[in-house]
């Protein structure tokens, strides 16, 4: 849910085989869990419109790789998944190892803004660098640019959905 939640389409998969998938109804914490999710899907609506104007006009995809922005970075060019834009104004460092609640984020040479971790306020500017960031369930290792006009009203729609509260 948390990868699906900065994509296009916030779906799960548990009507694929539901025996064989938990759902996201079954007990209240993964209930709680989606809700949330999903509160932090409807906070970047606004900027999901725009890249996806944005797609149709100039064939950009909505998640992007590293090296669509920052091809002189050769560090990007050896990502595989490990992590992805949102448009230029959103990182997205998934966890994809089961039981593991830190991730490897990595910040692009290339880029003038800090970026802003959206749960912590935490601030990476240091250019071509890698940071461990904490990632437990329910707070994925998501960063804004610093300053910028997306991120500002993504934070700000956050609070007013009562996402950013640890």
């Amino acid at each position: 849910m948390e990868l699906a939640a900065f994509t296009t389409v916030f779906r799960t998969h548990e009507g694929n085989k539901p025996s064989c998938n938990s759902q996201f109804y079954s007990n209240n914490r993964t209930l709680s869990h989606f809700a949330c999710l999903a509160k932090v899907y409807k906070a970047w609506k606004f900027y999901r419109i725009q890249l996806v104007k944005e797609a149709s006009q100039k064939g950009l995809p909505i998640c992007r790789h590293l090296f669509l922005h920052y091809p002189e970075d050769e560090h990007v060019h050896s990502f595989t998944y490990e992590q992805f834009l949102v448009g230029t104004e959103i990182l997205v460092v998934p966890v994809l190892d089961k039981g593991k609640g830190t991730v490897k984020a990595y910040f692009p040479r290339g880029e003038s803004s800090s970026w802003k971790h959206i749960w912590t306020g935490k601030l990476y500017s240091i250019q071509g660098s890698e940071a461990w960031v904490e990632a437990p369930i329910g707070y994925p290792a998501i960063f804004v640019k610093e300053g910028s006009p997306v991120g500002e009203t993504f934070l700000e729609k956050l609070g007013e959905y009562y996402v950013l509260c640890r």
